[in-house]
């Protein structure tokens, strides 16, 4: 097995647009990748494009009338359907959408190919991770569900046992719904809570159809969330249940939409947590998964302040070679940032919150405290479907 890393890109994904205003704007992923470049990030890696997703892998996880759909919205954006969630408000149609959601798709697949077959430890898409989309239908902002594609893919392949872990602030309602009835897959998402986010879905007690009980696991966040609760959470529930799993492969969904200054959500976890997490999962991908780690972007709306810090990090991590919160960012990428977007870039590669304090499981909880309560009714939920102590 390679022990570099692969960084799945090409040019051509940044031209998943919605159009002007759409919070999903592709500079995103323009100024993370230059972000990468100007660490010189891209030489610890191998860059790689990988072909589009076909139309027998989308098949893997997709309806055939729904890719259908997206194919004739591509070519006549206005007489798209909307009873497949395309021509929204959040999905409107453009041209050549088939073929961009394909590509970056395939971008996934590809990750999931070169982690399983041995030709690299850790995969990164940062333009992937659109985990909304369902099998027959468009959803926030994602056309074509890469995450699951990459999923099925391994499965397809032999995977016996796929973790996928979730850490944006939406669920991961599209990932859940594909694998709800295949106990291969345990599907983890941390999010705000659906009373008050998008999709209003990822209750604890969602664990997974009859035949794959414990399968799924939501914790549900009390909005407002910041960096110690959000870590807290994650070490109260994860690690235990990747222990328990032993996956061969871990999968990893990396919004960085749980970041206080993010326009579309309401936790308040900094760049600093989301770093402490990134590592977190790199160390469970090495202690439980023989280092097998394909790591994905998602949301982030925060454009310049902050994915491109966050999916920067990951890539690094991703590399060995992380870069320290405190580095510098390079002037050059700065004023890349201001021809681009007219905006004032960041200095450094941190909140100012490093190293993150919070306060493990371990030591007790607070039953009255309400991000103790949304544990606790997360691993109430699950554990016991387990056969762990709840």
């Amino acid at each position: 097995m390679s022990g570099r890393a692969q960084l799945m890109w090409d040019e051509a994904v940044t031209g998943y647009d919605f159009g002007p205003g759409h919070p999903m704007d592709p500079v995103r992923l323009a100024l993370t990748r230059k972000l990468v470049e100007s660490f010189g990030l891209d030489r610890e890696v191998d860059v790689v494009a990988a072909k589009a997703a076909g139309e027998s892998t989308l098949r893997l996880v997709h309806r055939q009338d729904y890719i259908g759909a997206v194919k004739a919205a591509s070519v006549d954006p206005a007489a798209a359907d909307q009873s497949y969630g395309l021509g929204t408000m959040d999905d409107p149609a453009f041209a050549g959408m088939h073929e961009v959601s394909s590509l970056i798709a395939g971008q996934s697949v590809g990750a999931a190919e070169a982690v399983w077959r041995g030709g690299a430890l850790h995969a990164v898409n940062f333009a992937g991770g659109l985990h909304h989309a369902m099998p027959g239908g468009a959803s926030g902002f994602c056309i074509y569900n890469d995450a699951s594609l990459a999923i099925a893919r391994l499965l397809e392949l032999g995977a016996e046992r796929v973790a996928y872990v979730d850490v944006d602030v939406h669920h991961g309602d599209g990932v859940q719904a594909a694998f709800w009835e295949d106990p291969r897959v345990l599907t983890i998402s941390l999010h705000e809570h659906p009373r008050t986010l998008f999709p209003q879905t990822g209750w604890p007690e969602e664990t997974g159809a009859d035949c794959a009980e414990g399968s799924a696991v939501n914790v549900a966040l009390p909005a407002g969330t910041g960096d110690a609760g959000w870590l807290r959470a994650f070490h109260a529930v994860v690690p235990e249940l990747i222990a328990d799993f032993r996956p061969q492969v871990l999968v990893t969904q990396h919004g960085a939409d749980t970041h206080f200054e993010d326009p579309l959500a309401h936790l308040a976890v900094s760049l600093d947590a989301q770093r402490a997490v990134q590592v977190a999962c790199h160390d469970l991908a090495h202690e439980y998964a023989d280092g097998r780690w394909i790591a994905l972007g998602g949301g982030g709306y925060a454009v310049v302040d902050v994915v491109p810090r966050s999916w920067t990090h990951l890539v690094a991590i991703a590399a060995g070679r992380a870069v320290e919160p405190e580095a510098m960012i390079p002037e050059s990428w700065r004023q890349e940032v201001f021809a681009k977007t007219r905006q004032l870039a960041p200095a450094r590669m941190t909140d100012g919150r490093w190293p993150v304090a919070w306060s493990g499981w371990e030591e007790g909880y607070d039953p009255a405290d309400r991000l103790d309560q949304a544990v606790l009714a997360a691993r109430r939920a699950v554990f016991p479907l387990r056969g762990l102590l709840a």
